[in-house]
């Protein structure tokens, strides 16, 4: 169980998520909070781009723990993230020991633990106290099999392997699981995981992340950049994107208006700069379609 000292209060995780930079809201601080006093993966699921990866990696920074990042895909194996044995070097040591030990003494040996090559879920199951951070990003793409995989260490830390039996955390992982909600997942994972929808966040708290992450941007520019996302994801405008900027454009987008020398929005400037908030040929053709409304709107407030 994590240190009542290091984390005594809900606003204790979100403040000392605030020093490394992370801004998080209340509610997201305490399901961080208690998935810690109560030793709970977390389930993050949202739109892409909304900080849920670094979450795991503010955490890690935060608690001083490594971070073992499993990134998820479609037809994913167990012996890809969990453990594969170095036949190699087993096959060097069978030669050698052939004729000088039983064979029964050999096959113990060959499945030593130095053979073997821990993956992503065995690292965090075996690294010593005070333990690791464990992703496992976007877990959603990867299939129904490897979920139902997923539910022994999610449930009780540990994993079982034919050759050695069940191994159990040294030093519980701290657990973080991604999902951009590609699909459903199954029940048996929420089951086991404490639950958070990461959404969009509100002006003030993107202001903060912005003014963190791209300090050499000026407030007016920083103001700007804010406002015309959120004019995106209105309900006037978001329903005609396949998928909007999250967090992660917005930044980059206003460090690129920084490297632009850009103090005020121009059709052409945004219409140069949407590939940085947009992904894909339509997207682009659609915000376009938009900019000479949005920028005479904002001519008509000024």
């Amino acid at each position: 169980m994590i240190s009542g000292k290091l984390f005594p209060t809900v606003n204790s995780v979100e403040q000392a998520l605030k020093d490394v930079g992370y801004f998080t809201d209340r509610r997201m601080a305490c399901t961080i909070f208690l998935s810690l006093k109560l030793q709970r993966p977390i389930l993050l699921e949202g739109h892409p781009g909304v900080g849920k990866t670094e979450l795991a990696k503010a955490l890690a920074l935060i608690l001083k723990r490594p971070l073992i990042r499993m990134q998820c895909y479609d037809g994913m194996e167990q012996r890809e993230v969990l453990y594969e044995w170095n036949h190699t070097a087993q096959l060097i040591h069978m030669r050698a020991m052939q004729g000088q030990i039983n064979p029964n003494q050999l096959e113990k040996d060959i499945y030593a633990d130095r053979f073997l090559i821990k993956r992503p879920l065995l690292q965090a199951l075996k690294t010593a106290s005070p333990g690791a951070v464990l992703l496992i990003d976007e877990v959603d793409r990867a299939d129904e099999p490897f979920e139902a995989f997923l539910l022994e260490y999610l449930g009780e830390f540990q994993v079982t392997i034919p050759e050695m039996g069940t191994i159990k955390s040294e030093a519980e992982p701290v657990t973080i699981l991604t999902s951009n909600r590609t699909r459903e997942l199954h029940d048996a994972i929420k089951r086991r995981c404490l639950y958070h929808w990461t959404d969009y966040p509100d002006s003030k708290r993107e202001l903060e992340i912005l003014k963190s992450q791209v300090p050499e941007a000026s407030d007016k520019l920083t103001k700007m950049a804010i406002n015309f996302v959120a004019k995106l994801r209105s309900k006037a405008f978001a329903p005609g994107f396949s998928r909007l900027p999250g967090i992660a454009e917005t930044v980059e987008w206003a460090k690129a208006l920084v490297c632009l020398n850009v103090d005020e929005f121009e059709m052409n400037i945004l219409g140069e700069t949407a590939g940085i908030l947009f992904k894909t040929r339509e997207d682009i053709i659609f915000l376009n379609s938009l900019i000479p409304q949005i920028l005479a709107e904002k001519d008509h407030h000024a």
